[in-house]
This record gives structure tokens, sequence and C-alpha cells, in this order.
């Protein structure tokens, strides 16, 4: 890649209509839309949709009047046409419609956090080298974002070196009034770090070229939601990776009412000849909008904006893979990997709890 970068558009329709077919189960996170729309972009065929909350389903079907409502999980999974199912069901209950829809001979695709715990993740493993189907997770905030796929263009290109560190910030607003029960239930949703903090934990991987990683050390909080005990409105984490890289992440519910996006999501990455900043959803205090990414090395200091120039390659190639036997949308070593660290993360995380009658920080296990 010369000094006079620019962005590669690769969004495509990879396939013709009905040589992919997916069906949606479980609608109790809001990516189920992107997922879907972003499947249908690509080439993909709705077929059906299926939830037991007629509210969930009647949404679903407003924005994709294409799906057929079906009757049971077992109508959607008995059908011969459907390839994949995409799901966004509560995240301990993930693992296990993956492990069904495998089971029926079907490819699954699910919302991140892919799963809650390591015994989830030792069955989905086992379930992939019985069926040899794919359990492919929606790691949105890299898979979703034109400057995340563009920082990637600009890595390959070796504008900034060899990657040896990633940091990244992933705070989002909490809409507590919004959120259904399931949120603030730790077995339920899985801790922070497990939850928004595998975004995070995913870029890392994949910016860095890591196949294998340590958690060094990670913290969660509630500092500010003391109604609800269960929630970690705060969390960051320490890692290393086998090649020597590292990482910093901090994840929060804190955004606050004025910032214009659900949060001010920044990806900054340090390059031996260079670095990168995404910052993704917002540019704050300019009229930018998103898909902001700025790189500095020896030959240029540049802004880029790239919001419809990039496209989202993934979800082509996923459906190519799914067809052709491939992986070059994401390995599914790569998955499992990003699953297990922030399932690790999570579980190995420091309590903090702030003293109300000082400004210091006590240290709880």
């Amino acid at each position: 890649m010369s000094d006079h970068y620019a962005p590669v558009n690769r969004t495509k329709r990879v396939c013709l209509e009905g040589d992919f077919v997916f069906s949606a189960i479980g609608l109790d996170h809001g990516h189920i839309f992107g997922m879907a729309d972003a499947l249908i972009n690509a080439g993909a065929t709705l077929k059906y949709v299926y939830d037991p909350d007629p509210q969930k389903l009647g949404l679903f079907q407003l924005r994709f009047p294409q799906a057929r409502a079906a009757s049971s999980y077992e109508e959607v999974l008995e059908d011969s046409e459907t390839q994949l199912i995409a799901g966004a069901c509560i995240p301990s209950e993930r693992c296990a419609l993956g492990l069904r829809a495998m089971d029926y001979g079907k490819h699954y695709f699910t919302d991140k956090a892919p799963l809650t715990t390591l015994a989830q993740l030792d069955a989905a493993k086992a379930k992939v080298r019985e069926t040899g189907k794919k359990y492919m997770v929606y790691y949105s905030e890299r898979l979703h974002s034109e400057s995340a796929e563009f920082a990637a263009q600009l890595i390959d290109g070796g504008a900034i070196g060899k990657v040896v560190q990633v940091m990244g910030l992933g705070p989002h607003r909490l809409h507590a009034q919004n959120r259904p029960e399931w949120f603030f239930q730790r077995e339920k949703y899985g801790g922070i770090l497990c939850d928004i903090g595998s975004h995070q934990i995913e870029q890392y991987l994949f910016y860095a070229g890591e196949t294998d990683a340590e958690v060094v050390r990670s913290q969660i909080a509630n500092y500010n939601n003391p109604d609800t005990p269960e929630l970690d409105d705060f969390g960051d984490a320490m890692l290393t990776g086998a090649n020597g890289t590292s990482n910093y992440f901090r994840v929060d519910w804190l955004t606050p009412a004025k910032v214009r996006a659900f949060g001010d999501g920044k990806t900054i990455i340090l390059g031996t000849k260079g670095f990168l900043e995404l910052r993704k959803y917002t540019n704050i205090g300019t009229d930018q909008g998103g898909d902001n990414v700025f790189l500095v090395n020896d030959k240029v200091e540049k802004h880029f904006q790239v919001a419809g120039q990039v496209g989202y390659p993934f979800f082509g190639d996923l459906i190519l893979d799914c067809l052709n036997g491939t992986e070059n949308a994401m390995t599914q070593a790569h998955t499992f990997k990003a699953a297990e660290l922030c399932v690790k993360a999570q579980l190995q995380a420091v309590k903090l709890k702030q003293d109300p009658e000082k400004t210091s920080v006590c240290y709880l296990q």
C-alpha cells in the first residue's frame, strides 16, 4: 500500500435468491436485526422466524415481512431448506440453541457473547467436531463497523508496521428502564467482561494476529446502579498474547445522555511504524459522525471518514464459508478463543468497591 491510503469496498451479494437460506430463532437482543439485515444484503434468503414472545415476533416481521412465523423451534430446525440459524436469545441460552441447531445439521450464527461458561465452550467445541458445522459469532463492533474494516486494510498494507498493542474503549448507554429483567441477572447475561468485553477481546486477537492470550488482570464494579447489584457497570482488563503483544480494554454502562451515539467507542492500535485510532460511532464535539480513522506514521498524519466506503465483507464471506467449507470470514478457533478469554476475564475479575467515606478504592475478592 502506498502513502495514498484509500478504503476498498468489498461489500457484494455473493449468491442468488434461494442459494443460501437462513432462519432466525431467539429475538431477545436487538442485534438480531443487524445480523439478519447484513446476511440479506450479502445475498442470503430469510425463511422462518420463531420466538415464544408474539410481540418480539411481530416487530421482527414488521422489519422483515418475508420471514414466516414458525409455530415452534422444531418447525424451524426440521426445515430442510434452512442452512443456518441466526439467534440472539438470552446469553446463557445461546450455546444450548447452537447445539440443537448443529444437531439438526444447521450452521449457527449467534449474537455475542456466544456463551457464558467454560462448560458451554467445551460442549460447543465438541459439537463442532462432531457435526462439522460452524458456530459463528456476531462480534459487531468489528464486523459491522466500516472503520474497523478499514483499519484491517491499513494494517494488512503495512501502514503501521507490526501491531504490538491494542487498546479498546467500549462504553455503552444503559437505558435501564428499557432493559429486560435478564439483563440484570449475572447468571443470564454473563457479566460485563463476558458480554460487551467480548467485542474488545475479539478485536485484540484479530488486529494483533494472536491465536492465544492470557488474562493478566481484570476488574469489575457497580458504581452507579445499587438497585441492580448483579450488574457490572464498569469493567477493565489487561491481556498479553502468546506472541508478546498486549491489550488493555475498558467497558462500562456509564455513557452520559449528551453523547449522540450509544457510546463513544474507540480503538487505538499501536504498531512498530505508526498507530491508528478508530472513533467508531461519534467524533466528540464535531459534526463528522462515526467511522473516523486516524492514521499516523512516518509519511502521513491523516483523518479518514469512511462511512459508506468500506462495507461489511464478513457476512458475504460467512455465507461462502458455509457453502464451500472454507474459513475466510473467521476461523472457528478464533471465534472460540475470544469466547474463552472473555469468560476467563469475568471469572477471575476482582470486584472494586468505592468506599463512600473515602476517595480511595477498596479491592474485594
